[in-house]
């Protein structure tokens, strides 16, 4: 393999694990966020911020969705120049081409994939418990 394919996988690489760190980032602040509008929504404080969590929450899984969209773009392109000739190697990092709008990086799959879903709906269920308990 030349230089030149390395160096281009090694770009593509990189993106996807940006985007990946920043799905991880999102989930965590999500949650600490989430925590500190609890903490603020105590019984003897305003329990108006509380539901400041419904907002926050889907919010928060879009972002989450939009980033693994994303990464799984990143990981067609990778395919598609591992295969690619030496001879057509041009470092794009175009990820908007048809090619890769398939059904599993639909932004509509990614929200409801098995590494976002569980995340959400419990953190929507405990959201209407503890709200139920104020």
């Amino acid at each position: 393999m030349s230089e030149k394919k390395i160096k281009h996988l090694e770009f593509i690489q990189n993106s996807i694990t940006r985007m990946s760190t920043n799905s991880f980032i999102i989930k965590g602040w999500c949650i600490t966020i989430i925590s500190a509008v609890y903490a603020l929504s105590d019984k003897d404080s305003n329990r108006n911020f509380s539901f400041i969590s419904y907002v926050l929450i889907p919010i928060f899984w879009y972002l989450n969705s939009y980033f693994l969209q994303l990464e799984r773009k990143f990981r067609l392109l990778y395919d598609k120049i591992r295969i690619l000739g030496e001879n057509n190697i041009d470092f794009t990092m175009d990820i908007n081409i048809d090619e890769f709008k398939t059904k599993k990086t639909n932004l509509f799959n990614c929200f409801f994939s098995k590494a976002l879903w569980p995340l959400y709906v419990i953190l929507i269920i405990l959201n209407i418990i503890i709200l139920r308990m104020l």
